[in-house]
């Protein structure tokens, strides 16, 4: 069953970006992972809240699949310089209807 990562995510630097989207590419696909979306291009159409600079939508073969991921040694250094250098927030969010 798919899982998609759905992320909101605003630099406070931009120091890491550069070193994060080849390594980032990379790994997303050797784990079977396909970006729907990259772009700061997006626009709230319900609720309040900080709006994020970046929406990122990625389509995973499996939960297993966005796990090892986010667990690759060579991801984790990359992963916690987003993190320091942004305001991130990830959902996996299962490839489901529970309202069907």
């Amino acid at each position: 069953m798919a899982y998609y990562s759905v992320l909101a995510v605003t630099p406070t630097t931009d120091e890491w970006v550069a070193d994060y989207i080849g390594p980032a590419n990379r790994l997303v696909a050797q784990y079977g992972g396909k970006y729907l979306a990259r772009t700061a291009s997006h626009e709230r159409l319900e609720g309040n809240g900080k709006e994020a600079a970046l929406r990122i939508v990625i389509e995973w073969p499996s939960k297993e699949a966005a796990l090892k991921f986010m667990n690759d040694p060579e991801y984790v250094p990359h992963l916690k310089a987003r993190t320091l250098g942004s305001e991130s927030h990830h959902f996996l969010i299962e490839g489901k209807d529970d309202l069907a």
